[in-house]
């Protein structure tokens, strides 16, 4: 076990980086996104800000399944990268099907790798709730001070 977390160190340290990188370019593109648009945003907006952030977290754990194919390919498991990013892309999401089992000299690494993917997914979820709620909160400011400007409205009359 402690000879598999070694050669899939270098990976998930990999890994880690790239998610790193994908939700802090997230992040402050997001924040440039409200900082432009100020609270008056429209629904289209919202909607493609909220897109584009799924898919770049979505790309950033396609890629990570790739750099795991990547060390299978290295390790001489799989004869194409096809087959090996299937591989992965079973682990990584936890999937599990069973259809293509790594030999027994490695095998302990679809584990790793399938604890590295749901924490990786964790993270990508965790960013796109971020967004939704702040999205949500946003709303409800707008929606907030309409009303108050309809009251003041109101009483002046």
């Amino acid at each position: 076990m402690r000879f598999h977390l070694l050669v899939a160190l270098p990976v998930m340290l990999s890994c880690l980086l790239l998610q790193g990188l994908v939700v802090a370019l997230c992040l402050r593109r997001y924040a440039r996104f409200r900082n432009d648009w100020q609270g008056n945003e429209p629904l289209w907006a919202d909607v493609a800000m909220l897109s584009a952030v799924m898919l770049a977290t979505l790309c950033g754990n396609f890629a990570q399944m790739a750099i795991w194919a990547g060390l299978f390919m290295l390790l001489g498991e799989f004869s194409s990268f096809g087959i090996a990013l299937y591989h992965s892309a079973v682990n990584f999401s936890t999937l599990g099907y069973g259809d293509i089992v790594m030999s027994a000299k490695w095998r302990m690494l679809g584990p790793i790798e399938a604890a590295h993917g749901i924490l990786m997914f964790g993270v990508s979820t965790s960013v796109m709730t971020a967004a939704v709620l702040d999205v949500v909160k946003s709303s409800a400011a707008r929606l907030e001070q309409d009303a108050k400007g309809k009251t003041t409205v109101a009483d002046n009359h």
